[in-house]
């Protein structure tokens, strides 16, 4: 036989070398009607090629019994239960001004579409419906909390830039904007949160009205619609189960998908059939750019939210960041109604059940402290402390992949695997192994990762009430101490002061160590004002007994260029000290200005350390720096003392004596050096005019953004009340300023002009109807100096007659009754800006 002959020719090949006989092939059989067959395997059920493509994959199943009891979904078939789900996805997308949604089908466009049932639009009875659009006679196919494998898919096969890794990571790019856009972020000022939220000076918050918002949200509607396909995900926010919040993100990229499924909570099957209706919605459109004819808008770029219509609208950006911290803003509104803080912080837990916060801006180790190999991770960035205790708000984490490596950051490296999200990353183009310390594309390199990457991560991610809250700074001056501990009044101040310092080499133009102040260590997200949050903050450290710690990550020995950082292993130690609870225990002494408590030895760090002047050589730059940074700090504090906490304001006047003191507990804050280098010199604090006059309890509903009052008058050769000319009388300020020269009934004798801006250009301001000559006056971004100046060239012109003056909708912070024509992103330029019409 044919077999036979090749096993011998195979034992010697001519050389006499033998070789081992291969296996024999498949027998073939003939039939009677001379079909061939092979007999190996059993043949296969398909007649077709795609019949065999379908047979590759296998449909999930739900694991929900149908029994009736589990919601919404649970009692109708699985068809009816997926119609259900699309129609609700349909009203969704619904435009308001057609009032129906789009027709909606489940599946990708380019492969055969699931047979569900057709659903119909969704209508609304509120909105009028016009004519009908090509849009209504086309279908949206909805691919619906797609796996990351699906995405995967999506994102290589249809998005320009998307490759996977040689550790199996996607990498993406997120466009043009590499970051968050701050300036274009905005909300809905309404009669609600007029009143509630934090608007003015230092307020993330840049108002809009209803109209304009709906106005970009039918544009990113209508954008959305048109789209052969789009991205769903229904998702949750808190690992509370009690105070969780269903959101639903809609989006036109599976890069922006994938990342929303890592960083929201991922529901289980069951959970997503009965997921309902969602109580936040996302409107992502970033690829389509808002018009920048339509009122508030600056620039192509806008991310709109509405409390009241719990929903968010993004345009002209794809930062997938945008809609983490869209989130994390709208969770610091929702949650404190719920009398639930919502914080900007790292948290773990020890073995024995003790939980630790970590309060830091960037750069101060909050993600490297907090991430401890014998503490269980519960999260990273956000986070909520209700009376049950602590949860977080993610199910993923958003980590710095800048000079990222294997032996600074372990975890994080070992995360970066199949399902992660690199954004704007450089690889080599064969090997696509990852450059971390690349920054062609930008410096805000990204990793997003779900927390179960992390090896002691807990899940679920929740824990019981903290027993050490830790804030930390990297003090670039070298003057903190390396650890203090803090008073309920001190924990407060530092909390809403928010400090660290920036070196050089971290933006550009900084040469010198530069104080940088961000309220609650996250005042890009807050909504309500810092003063609220510090308030709960108290509340629940003093009911749960927690301790309140300041940890200087920074200089030690001189600020930066002349000291030296503190050890990372000095800092643990000190970290596992207040874990273990022996720093309780410590000896302290109290320091001068801050009236700090440090104590006096730590085992494990030398303890010439522990106390900052010890570690300068030259005594006397210590108390000039200590000076310089206090003096910053009662600056930037200035701006929250019109905020009082509590019904009789006992706590906001704990807060500022506590904030400064000369180390005898006297409570008071320190002044300017006297010049003769014998130390500090102590005056007695004293509350701004404006806090005593006016005790104010609640934030001012005017905004920076908002328009300020249009009538300013400027006085007559002699005025009402006799007084000389060139006297003024103004209304309040609208910007709540305690330094502010529009005092209520206060005469001011006008100042001479101010030293304008770098930033802003001069502008031209007109009399109408006039022929003098053009008047000068810079662009600045106090209001009030900018009306004070206004006035002192108002008299000039004719100081007999009332105007009235209408000032800049703009950036410039100086927004009156007349919309800006020209509004733009950069400094004001048209004339128009401030005609003063007679």
């Amino acid at each position: 036989m044919l077999s036979e002959s090749l096993g011998e020719d195979m034992a010697a090949n001519g050389n006499g070398v033998s070789t081992a006989p291969r296996s024999p092939l498949a027998r073939i059989q003939t039939h009677k009607n001379g079909i061939c067959h092979d007999d190996s395997g059993k043949p296969i059920k398909a007649q077709t090629i795609d019949e065999l493509h379908s047979l590759q994959k296998k449909r999930s199943a739900p694991t929900t019994p149908l029994d009736g009891a589990q919601g919404a979904f649970a009692t109708v078939s699985e068809d009816e239960r997926q119609r259900q789900q699309l129609q609700s996805i349909s009203a969704s997308l619904a435009s308001l001004t057609r009032g129906t949604g789009p027709k909606v089908v489940r599946g990708d466009p380019a492969g055969k579409v699931q047979p569900v049932a057709h659903v119909a639009h969704h209508h609304h009875v509120e909105a009028p419906t016009i004519s009908v659009s090509d849009s209504s006679l086309k279908f949206t196919h909805v691919l619906y909390n797609l796996s990351p494998a699906e995405l995967y898919e999506q994102a290589i096969k249809y998005e320009k830039g998307s490759f996977i890794t040689a550790t199996g990571a996607l990498a993406t790019l997120s466009g043009a904007k590499t970051g968050r856009s701050p300036r274009d972020k905005r909300v809905v000022i309404d009669d609600s949160t007029r009143e509630e939220l934090w608007w003015g000076k230092g307020s993330p918050n840049i108002e809009m009205d209803e109209h304009t918002f709906m106005v970009n949200r039918e544009r990113a509607v209508d954008y959305l619609n048109s789209l052969d396909k789009v991205f769903v995900n229904d998702q949750f926010l808190n690992w509370d189960p009690k105070n969780r919040i269903k959101v639903r993100i809609v989006s036109a990229r599976a890069y922006h998908s994938l990342f929303m499924h890592n960083m929201c909570i991922r529901p289980t099957p069951e959970e997503l059939e009965n997921f309902g209706t969602p109580d936040f919605t996302i409107y992502n459109a970033g690829q389509f750019p808002c018009n920048r004819y339509t009122h508030y808008m600056t620039s192509s770029t806008s991310i709109d939210l509405n409390l009241a219509r719990r929903e968010m609208v993004i345009l002209g950006t794809q930062y997938a960041g945008e809609m983490k911290k869209g989130l994390f803003s709208v969770m610091h509104y929702l949650m404190p109604k719920r009398q639930i803080l919502s914080i900007h912080s790292g948290c773990n837990m020890g073995k024995d059940g003790d939980v630790a916060l970590f309060f830091g801006l960037s750069g101060t180790g909050k993600t490297t402290l907090s991430t401890d190999h014998n503490r269980y991770l519960i999260g990273d960035d956000e986070h909520c402390w209700s009376d049950n205790g602590v949860s977080n708000i993610e199910g993923g984490c958003y980590a710095k992949c800048i000079d990222l490596s294997r032996e600074k950051e372990p975890d994080i490296w070992n995360a970066i695997k199949f399902g992660t999200v690199l954004e704007n990353i450089v690889f080599d183009e064969h090997t696509r192994e990852v450059d971390y310390s690349d920054k062609s594309v930008t410096e805000n390199t990204r990793a997003a990762y779900p927390i179960e990457y992390i090896p002691n991560a807990k899940i679920p991610c929740v824990g019981p009430h903290p027993k050490n809250v830790i804030l930390l700074a990297c003090d670039a001056f070298g003057v903190l101490p390396p650890v203090s501990k803090l008073s309920l009044a001190q924990t407060m101040y530092h909390f809403i002061s928010g400090y660290t310092a920036l070196v050089a080499g971290t933006e550009d133009g900084i040469k010198e160590p530069t104080a940088t102040f961000s309220a609650c260590f996250g005042a890009a997200f807050i909504m309500l004002h810092p003063t609220k949050y510090a308030a709960m903050l108290a509340e629940k450290m003093q009911k749960h007994g927690a301790t309140g710690w300041l940890v200087n990550t920074g200089w030690s020995g001189g600020s930066y260029g002349s000291g030296n950082r503190i050890k990372l292993p000095y800092t643990r130690k000190i970290i596992d000290a207040i874990h273990s609870g022996s720093l309780l225990n410590a000896t302290y002494q109290k320091t001068e200005v801050f009236g700090l408590e440090i104590p006096t030895e730590i085992e494990g760090v030398p303890s010439e350390i522990l106390r900052p002047e010890n570690t300068w050589t030259d005594k006397k730059a210590y108390k000039e720096t200590l000076l310089k940074l206090a003096g910053l700090f009662k600056k930037n504090f200035e701006t929250f003392t019109n905020y009082k906490i509590g019904k009789d304001n006992k706590l906001t006047e704990e807060i500022l004596a506590a904030a400064l003191s000369n180390g005898t507990g006297s409570g008071r804050s320190v002044g300017a050096s006297n010049g003769t280098g014998s130390g500090p010199k102590a005056v007695p604090y004293r509350m701004p005019v404006a806090t005593m006059e006016k005790k104010i309890s609640a934030p001012t509903s005017r905004s920076a953004h908002k328009a300020p009052p249009s009538k300013v008058h400027s006085s007559d050769s002699k005025n009402r009340n006799g007084g000389p000319k060139n006297v003024a009388r103004i209304k309040p300020c609208p910007k709540g300023l305690t330094k502010c020269i529009a005092t209520q009934g206060e005469k001011t004798k006008l100042a001479p002009p101010l030293k304008k801006q770098p930033y802003y250009q001069e502008q031209s301001l007109v009399k109408k109807g006039a022929q003098s000559p053009k008047v000068h006056i810079p662009q600045l971004l106090n209001w009030c100096q900018r009306v004070e100046m206004l006035l002192a060239r108002e008299s000039q012109l004719d100081p007999r007659k009332k105007k009235e003056i209408f000032i800049c909708r703009s950036h410039c912070g100086a927004r009156g009754d007349r919309i800006c024509p020209k509004s733009s992103n950069d400094a004001c330029s048209s004339m128009h800006h401030g005609e003063l019409p007679v």
